[in-house]
């Protein structure tokens, strides 16, 4: 099976997700930059997940790019993901909402701890379809980054409930350690 209408399908989700979290944002009535400062949650529980849904539709991109072909395990593997990415603009305005207090923050980080197990399994999808000697198995790797990443959402998780504040200030570590490129499918694909 042919690869691009998984891409397509897919990028289509991720620009619908972005375009429904901007609609989210509410324009005030008052006039001058005071009117903005009661929507400053708002703004910065946007751009952490417009930069999360950046980091995995360009993650995805490169996953693709290194893949072949694709296999119903795979198709089911991105529809996976794309569940838990389509949580996200809910999360978020929760989050913002609720000011990132305990529940919000806790709902918050299950939603980025499921997307990233849903990201591991479709890329052991795609190797199992590719093999274990493949150029996108040698790519990836032992995916330190990605286990590390699942390791602090948890962590992040049982934290919102004490401190909601540090748990949001790990999503935005685990955010700030993906926006740095990961090289290694575009290194092998050289």
């Amino acid at each position: 099976m042919h690869k691009n209408r998984l891409e397509a399908f897919s990028d289509g989700v991720i620009a619908i997700l972005i375009t429904i979290m901007v609609l989210e944002l509410k324009v005030p009535h008052e006039h001058g930059l005071a009117a903005l400062v009661p929507l400053i949650p708002v703004i910065l529980s946007y751009v952490l997940s417009f930069i999360y849904l950046g980091i995995y539709w360009n993650n995805h991109h490169h996953l693709f790019q290194a893949a072949q072909h694709v296999t119903g395990r795979v198709l089911w593997a991105n529809l996976h993901l794309l569940f838990w990415l389509s949580l996200v603009p809910f999360a978020t305005g929760w989050l913002a909402e609720e000011g990132g207090h305990d529940i919000a923050a806790a709902l918050y980080g299950v939603v980025l701890l499921m997307a990233g197990v849903a990201y591991h399994i479709l890329s052991i999808s795609l190797i199992r379809g590719h093999g274990d000697k493949s150029p996108l198995a040698k790519a990836i790797g032992t995916d330190f980054k990605g286990k590390v990443s699942v390791v602090i959402y948890a962590i992040a998780i049982a934290l919102s409930f004490v401190q909601a504040p540090v748990a949001i200030a790990l999503y935005v570590l685990v955010a700030a350690l993906w926006f740095i490129p990961d090289r290694r499918i575009e290194a092998m694909l050289k």
